[in-house]
């Protein structure tokens, strides 16, 4: 599971950064613009619950039943370390 993070971090290298930089326009935003600017970064965000989401699903679908939700919680676990940042994916990642 810590190598499929480390993979994926670097496999998203791209769509992480866009986070960090739609975060700071967010933090560095006008209160006029800042609802916008939140609004993209949460889009970011999203996808990048998303894609982890599918990392997470295609991995459990090779393992046996037995394991699968041990797996989850785990990769959820390692992805609330690894990507602290983004904590509203980590509720999407334990569900």
């Amino acid at each position: 599971m810590a190598r499929q993070l480390m993979l994926f971090a670097e496999d998203e290298a791209e769509l992480l950064q866009e986070a960090v930089d739609a975060e700071s326009d967010w933090v560095g935003s006008s209160r006029e613009e800042a609802e916008e600017r939140y609004g993209d970064y949460q889009l970011v965000v999203d996808a990048i619950a998303d894609r982890l989401l599918d990392l997470r699903e295609a991995y459990a679908a090779t393992l046996p039943d037995d394991t699968v939700d041990a797996y989850r919680r785990s990769f959820a676990t390692g992805a609330s370390r690894r990507f602290r940042r983004y904590a509203s994916l980590v509720a999407d990642l334990e569900g």
